[in-house]
């Protein structure tokens, strides 16, 4: 079995989530991506974020590791609490996988397709608890 390690940016500003959309897709996620060669975790975080969104992030804490068997991958995705410090929408994705950008809120969680609808609960009550999360 193949290994791929990855990050996902939890970004909460004002009340709504920071969420992507692929290309194809009606599900979004949160901005998240591959660690790549001699990278951390976190600093693969802040360019995921950068990346796909445009924005700049600063991680604050790690939130939990999620781990998942994924079409002979062995998944491990380490997610991590990110601020909001800065940037414009515009996609710098080598991959060129995100066709939207958008900040949503908790009631649209509860509206939207998401693409790993495993994370609901937890985007969900970090969303009812943004003002002790900093």
């Amino acid at each position: 079995m193949k290994k791929w390690d990855g990050s996902a940016a939890v970004v909460i500003k004002e009340g709504r989530l920071l969420m992507v959309r692929a290309k194809g897709s009606s599900a979004w996620s949160i901005p998240s991506g591959g660690i790549e060669d001699n990278e951390t975790a976190k600093a693969a975080c802040c360019r995921e974020v950068w990346e796909e969104t445009g924005y700049r992030v600063k991680v604050e804490s790690s939130l939990f590791v999620k781990k998942a068997v994924k079409e002979n991958y062995d998944v491990t995705t380490y997610y991590f609490m990110c601020t909001y410090i800065g940037g414009t929408i515009r996609y710098h994705d080598p991959d060129g996988l995100i066709e939207e950008v958008d900040w949503k809120s908790k009631e649209q969680l509860h509206t939207i397709e998401l693409l790993y609808p495993e994370d609901a609960e937890m985007l969900q009550e970090l969303l009812s608890n943004e003002a002790s999360l900093y």
